[in-house]
């Protein structure tokens, strides 16, 4: 069987450094299954949950796996039923998430309707940074809370990969934007389009007379109880880490609705957020790329928390 290399993780890793922890290694080519696709990828997007299950599996089996949701490639076969894709063709796409995992790597397999045709106007790596992060934005604003024209939201960490999504999208719904990040990411958020800033360095979010139709939480724990007394009553807290259980009891008690979202790959959202790229209203800021072999480089840049929108792995 042809093999290809992929960014590894080994069995008895050694967490205390991320070189060890990850290797570039040669493994055996993947085969397209029913319904499947091989894509040749040509760069792959680099998410906190990439590192979060370096450093403890979390919902994967145990080492050795390759990590990587997103990316963005050729297709080089198909498997038996496939009718939407050839030979050649550009697609984009998220994995399934959890157990998809793998496109830190030269070749991928993954369901079809993972993946949507490649935005003509942009490159791989743009490509790359924009499938986990967008849907997940795509379906805690449009799908889950049901933002609509005029109303107001809040999001927090917006300069980071899923918040400087969220904020475009929420302003192509015609929404009125509040972004959450340290005070010199303020003019990058204008730029997106954000009507308002906080700092959360030196301001507290919930200091205000503002109240929310929906707030966007990528930060858990506490941040997302806090977020309950901003939001109008009849308001939708989404948040994107687990631990919601605390938070919907004082949710309830506020008259108002707290979820917990775990993105799902789907087709037809990645179609929206290609029509998004296409009218020129969505674009990822990539302020990184790695070559797969230095992909220890990213995990490390990753974990400090700082990044502004996306880091991507470079394949070809």
């Amino acid at each position: 069987m042809v093999g290809h290399l992929a960014a590894v993780i080994p069995a008895h890793q050694v967490q205390a450094h991320v070189d060890e922890v990850l290797q570039l290694t040669e493994v055996p080519r993947p085969t397209p299954g029913l319904g499947e696709i091989l894509v040749a990828v040509h760069a792959a997007g680099f998410n906190p949950t990439d590192f979060m299950h370096r450093a403890r599996s979390l919902f994967l089996p145990p080492p050795p796996l390759t990590l990587g949701w997103d990316v963005s490639g050729t297709v080089v076969e198909t498997g038996h039923g496939v009718t939407l894709f050839k030979p050649g063709d550009e697609v984009f796409g998220m994995l399934p998430y959890p157990h998809g995992a793998g496109s830190h790597a030269e070749y991928v397999t993954g369901p079809t309707r993972a993946f949507a045709a490649k935005p003509a106007g942009i490159d791989h790596v743009q490509a790359a940074a924009l499938p986990l992060a967008a849907l997940t934005a795509w379906q805690a604003l449009v799908e889950t809370a049901g933002l609509r024209a005029g109303q107001r939201v809040l999001i927090h960490a917006a300069a980071g990969g899923v918040g400087h999504l969220a904020v475009q999208i929420a302003k192509e719904r015609g929404a009125h934007v509040t972004g959450t990040a340290s005070s010199p990411k303020h003019d990058f958020l204008r730029e997106l389009g954000a009507d308002a800033c906080i700092d959360h360095r030196s301001e507290d979010f919930t200091d205000t007379d503002e109240r929310y139709d929906v707030v966007l939480d990528a930060l858990g724990g506490e941040n997302a109880i806090r977020s309950v007394s901003v939001l109008r009553p009849g308001g939708v807290l989404v948040t994107l880490l687990p631990g919601a259980e605390d938070t919907r009891a004082v949710a309830e008690k506020a008259q108002v609705r707290a979820v917990h979202l775990a993105v799902e790959h789907d087709q037809a959202g990645m179609r929206a957020i290609a029509g998004l790229v296409d009218r020129g209203r969505l674009r990822a800021h990539v302020s990184g790329t790695f070559p797969l072999a230095e992909g220890a480089r990213a995990h490390v840049l990753g974990e400090t928390g700082r990044t502004t929108g996306k880091l991507v792995i470079t394949v070809r």
